[in-house]
């Protein structure tokens, strides 16, 4: 009966530190999803800069806004409309209207305009196509796309790739132990490096 009972302990110690081995989140895994992170927030502030709505009736050039830092209207106005949604960018105008990007709990990108007091406005018309990004296989980048990064980022990592609707592409890499994101034109030609926004935003 002992011997029954120290392999049923032996067997259930093996069982459990599997399963935490199984539970626990790898490095690299962790690593990929905050770089994947990284480059949706790029997106966002891209999809919001360069949006329509955006162009015409935002003055001057766009501050980015801490979430912390959204007047309690907008913030409310968001939770209640969108529950479950993220905000992943947010910024001013020098006239004082805000635009927010947020992402829904369903995985869709909107981008919202804001009146200087707090007031909800109208929707980004094309926000959502330029910023919500399908991931893709390094290997599935046009060889334009590695040849550039190769010959204008030496020693650059590419960590990873994604598209939006457009077709535009968004890569990560990683340089002297600093990731950028790159944004290329549908045809594989370089556009620009994005800035990437500051800070983390809390879900809403």
């Amino acid at each position: 009966m002992k011997k029954i009972s120290l392999l049923l302990v032996v067997l259930t110690s093996v069982w459990f530190a599997a399963c935490q081995k199984d539970d626990a989140a790898s490095p690299d895994a962790v690593e990929e999803s905050s770089d994947f992170e990284n480059v949706v927030e790029s997106a966002a502030r891209y999809s919001v800069a360069t949006d329509s709505v955006t162009i015409g009736k935002c003055k001057g050039k766009l501050t980015e806004v801490a979430v912390v830092d959204l007047a309690a209207p907008i913030t409310t106005y968001i939770s209640t409309t969108y529950p479950g949604s993220e905000i992943k960018y947010a910024a001013k105008d020098q006239a004082g209207k805000v635009v927010v990007a947020i992402t829904l709990a369903d995985g869709t990108a909107k981008g919202l305009l804001f009146n200087a007091d707090g007031t909800f406005k109208e929707e980004l018309k094309q926000h959502g196509h330029k910023a919500k990004l399908t991931k893709i296989e390094i290997t599935a980048l046009p060889s334009t796309i590695t040849d550039y990064i190769t010959s204008s980022y030496a020693g650059a990592t590419i960590k990873l790739a994604a598209t939006n609707d457009a077709g535009e592409y968004f890569v990560g890499i990683l340089q002297d132990d600093k990731v950028k994101i790159l944004l290329f034109n549908a045809d594989g030609t370089f556009n620009k490096e994005l800035e990437q926004p500051l800070r983390r935003h809390k879900k809403h």
